[in-house]
């Protein structure tokens, strides 16, 4: 006779919704091609396997479906099956909420919400709000708060299946700004960077990494049904990249560029098969931009000092930089929170730290030529669809340019009723015929392909 163990401040209705959803087989995150149901989407490398999308958007060509207005937070949601899932703060009467919102795609109805308290304070005076994108699989919802806190709920209802405060079972201790790692599924587990310090840590002063040691958790893998433990796996502190699952040598191998270092590891038990250390001198820099794969190649990129850097691994594991920015004045691909997108053997992405220095790119992953740059857009985001480069700027200007590496050509911009306050720093989302963007204060949906 199995015991279900009711978490705490879940109501009797929550857990008859919760027994019905355990005994009762469901199919949310199942159609990984057609969803959205992770950050960046489906292979998490910003890419979308929609076709013959609109690509004159003047004119209010793209027809908006809805807005949703939203808390604070810098990530954008998740889709699957028809359920647009956004995770932001909320103010509550008692302090700040962590929020979950489950919205019908096609209607805007909120379908359910969850929340919970979050006591976030930003180091530098940046939101209180999540960072990470909510991860939907069979029939549960991960999200993973900045306070870090991890709750696994039921896509269903949002009734509450699981939780762990990875603050206090591995020691963390606050970073720049806090939590902003997107936990990734393998078969059975949900990998999840934590990176952990031991009780001699707990002292250090606020920001000040180069003193806090790490304790051997910097990847936690956990059984996602139950939220208990499986193993722990590599020895670094936390970064504000997504791990990522990827096949090297005709193996699965899970990235997670921590951060020091870039560690690839077997998912199945977290045996370590390389690591290589890429990180600028600077103290208050990070590492925030997923990595890019192709093949036995894997690109990865920080704007502080070091810029990018394409590397080579072998099949005994060994890894060989093939080429790379660091000692050079002008980087061909320095992303700051943007994670590139690679097509037909060139990256697409924005390079630089600020506002005034960022350029969209065009840049060869072979051999690092950039092939065009384009200066005066700020820092930007981007999503490859259907042939195109999907843009929102960090300043709310959404446009469409053509994914090409001879020169850079706009294909289209919106100029309709529809404003974005900045800062605009989330990838556009492509999934079902649908756009969805979204600025400081507000989720917009477009129509990007006829609804007929």
């Amino acid at each position: 006779m199995w015991k279900l163990k009711i978490p705490f401040g879940v109501s009797v209705a929550s857990i008859a919704l919760l027994t019905i959803s355990l005994l009762a087989p469901s199919t949310f995150g199942q159609d990984a091609d057609s969803d959205w149901a992770q950050f960046l989407g489906p292979e998490r490398n910003g890419i979308s396997f929609e076709s013959g999308i609109l690509t004159d958007w003047s004119g209010g060509n793209l027809k908006l479906n809805w807005t949703l207005p939203i808390g604070e937070g810098y990530a954008i949601g998740s889709v699957a099956d028809g359920k647009y899932f956004h995770f932001d703060v909320a103010a509550g009467d008692e302090g700040n909420l962590a929020r979950l919102r489950c919205v019908d795609l096609d209607t805007a109805n909120i379908d359910w919400t969850f929340t919970a308290p979050s006591s976030y304070k930003d180091l530098y005076g940046y939101d209180s709000g999540p960072r990470t994108s909510p991860l939907i699989h069979d029939g549960r919802v991960y999200i993973y708060g900045v306070e870090g806190m991890l709750w696994c709920l039921d896509a269903s209802s949002g009734a509450l299946v699981w939780e762990l405060n990875t603050i206090e079972r591995f020691g963390v201790i606050q970073n720049f700004f806090g939590v902003s790692s997107s936990p990734i599924v393998h078969e059975d587990l949900l990998l999840v960077m934590v990176g952990g310090s031991p009780e001699s840590s707990k002292g250090v002063a606020p920001g000040r990494l180069d003193l806090v040691e790490p304790n051997g958790s910097a990847i936690v893998a956990l059984n996602r049904r139950t939220g208990e433990e499986v193993y722990r796996t590599g020895n670094d502190l936390a970064s504000y990249t997504s791990l990522r699952i990827v096949e090297l040598h005709g193996q699965k191998v899970a990235l997670a560029w921590m951060r020091e270092s870039l560690l690839g590891f077997r998912p199945d038990d977290g045996e370590l098969l390389f690591s290589f250390k890429w990180r600028a001198r600077k103290l208050e820099s990070v590492n925030a931009s997923t990595p890019v794969v192709s093949g036995d190649k894997i690109f990865i990129g920080e704007t502080y000092q070091k810029g990018g850097v394409l590397l080579e691994v072998d099949d005994q594991w060994k890894t060989k930089v093939i080429w790379t920015d660091d000692g050079k004045r002008d980087k061909a691909m320095a992303p700051h929170w943007n994670t590139p997108v690679l097509h037909e053997g060139f990256l697409y992405g924005c390079d630089g730290e600020r506002l005034s220095n960022a350029a969209l790119n065009c840049v060869d992953f072979a051999t690092g030529e950039v092939r065009w740059s384009v200066p005066g857009l700020g820092r930007s985001s981007v999503t490859f669809c259907d042939g195109n480069l999907i843009v929102m700027t960090e300043k709310g200007e959404l446009f469409l340019a053509s994914a090409k590496p001879d020169k850079f050509e706009r294909v289209s911009t919106y100029d309709g009723d529809v404003k974005f306050r900045s800062p605009c720093w989330s990838a556009p989302i492509v999934v079902n015929g649908k756009l969805i963007v979204r600025g400081k204060n507000k989720v917009a949906c477009f129509q990007l392909k006829s609804s007929e």
